[in-house]
């Protein structure tokens, strides 16, 4: 029993000293290349030493979440991500789809649009799994309206398990894997995103607004690749794209009034800001991309051209691939493929970024903007309170924030606390 607890406080040691020096490394490295240029930059890129502990730290992570002791397990062994890389290539799954409720209680999805999907409801810490048939949840930009998809119909409630606004049952849309599933404000309508097409659904149709068809091709069926559209807060606009066409920005009917062209390569994100002044789209190559900003008074007719940008358009950010994002009273809160959030402000102003890990699949926040929840492909949902502190010296990132806890879904694995 002795040398069981000195080969843990070894590893506890070891932990934490290679933890802090990995994080303090690293957070040097991209101050230098953001103020010098990263052409500038001769050293090399710092190594997360710690792969051989992983084994012992995750057994202890288990034992934790049994014994319900993962307040001091936290204390002694702070989070890392590269360490248990090894286990997220097996076990990992994407966690998206996340929407606030109230309070502190999100409702989130694991899986993809194409897999086997899970709904859960969080609440404060605790997690309760939903029904298994839920394969997609929405949330309305303004006035709270839920929409749920399972069984090829979608319904619409006032608030969280509210009065049921609307119910649709899917025809052209049905047995479709959707990627995003967003009701608008009146419940009445509701936007739905998948690889094959991109809808308006109704009580009386279900409009393909993306992609549009192509008339001389009689086996002609729609297709996409990262696609992806968004609602303006008050619904007045859509704008939809994926990695074959322009971000086409369309009226509430789905009537096409403005086109932006990628400055990278693939559209592949586009967000309002919260007061529909300003429309960003994403471009991305790679794992990098651009983000532009447009003022939303010059939608109609507006005309961006690929490559080349405009004078009615300025650069947001110029390094991240955008997968998803929140728009706050102050600035975006953007996650990227490199596994950081970033917030960036309608200038192009990156105020805080903060790493952790994977490529981030989804993020809300409270209705305060005090609270954030991020998932990612790693199977991890963070739970961060936002400009309350850092809690440990293993934080990368600029953001002065204190992670409360991350849940670990992982595949085949009951749910983890750490």
């Amino acid at each position: 029993m002795e040398l069981i607890n000195k080969n843990i406080e070894n590893t506890k040691q070891d932990w934490n000293t290679l933890g802090s020096k990995y994080a303090s490394d690293v957070n040097k490295m991209v101050a230098f290349g953001e103020t010098n240029g990263w052409g500038n930059w001769k050293g090399e890129e710092p190594k997360d030493e710690r792969d051989h502990l992983a084994d012992m730290v995750y057994q202890l992570l288990k034992e934790a979440n049994k014994n319900n002791t993962v307040a001091q397990f936290r204390t002694d062994f702070p989070p890392a991500h590269t360490p248990f890389v090894q286990f997220m290539k097996e076990k990992g799954q994407s966690v998206e789809q996340l929407h606030f409720i109230d309070h502190q209680k999100i409702v989130f999805l694991t899986g993809t649009a194409y897999q086997n999907r899970q709904a859960y409801l969080l609440k404060d810490g605790e997690t309760l799994e939903l029904d298994s048939s839920i394969n997609a949840i929405g949330k309305s930009k303004q006035d709270h309206v839920f929409a749920i998809a399972a069984n090829n119909t979608i319904v619409t409630t006032q608030g969280w398990e509210g009065e049921i606004i609307a119910t649709f049952t899917l025809d052209k849309a049905k047995n479709i894997g959707i990627t995003e599933l967003i009701p608008f404000n009146d419940g009445l309508k509701v936007l739905l995103v998948s690889a094959d097409g991109i809808y308006i659904i109704s009580n009386d149709t279900e409009n393909l607004i993306h992609p549009l068809p192509d008339p001389e091709d009689d086996e002609w069926e729609p297709y996409l690749d990262m696609e992806n559209a968004t609602l303006s807060n008050d619904n007045k606009y859509i704008v939809v794209g994926d990695q074959c066409y322009d971000h086409r920005i369309l009226d509430q009917n789905g009537t096409e009034i403005g086109e932006i062209g990628p400055q990278s390569s693939y559209p592949d994100f586009c967000l309002f800001s919260k007061d529909d002044k300003q429309l960003i789209t994403n471009s991305c190559h790679f794992y990098n991309g651009i983000t532009i900003g447009v003022d939303t008074s010059s939608l109609k007719k507006l005309s961006i051209p690929a490559y080349d940008g405009s004078e009615d358009s300025i650069t947001i950010d110029s390094e991240m691939r955008v997968y998803c994002g929140v728009s706050t009273s102050e600035f975006y809160i953007l996650g990227d493929a490199f596994g950081y959030i970033r917030a960036v402000d309608t200038k192009g102003n990156c105020i805080w970024r903060y790493f952790l890990g994977s490529t981030i699949t989804g993020i809300t926040i409270s209705e305060d903007e005090k609270t954030l929840w991020v998932g990612s492909a790693s199977g991890m949902l963070h739970k961060l309170q936002l400009e309350k502190g850092l809690r440990d010296k293993h934080t990368i990132g600029t953001g002065n924030h204190y992670e409360e806890f991350r849940l670990i879904l992982w595949k085949d694995e009951p749910i983890m606390k750490w």
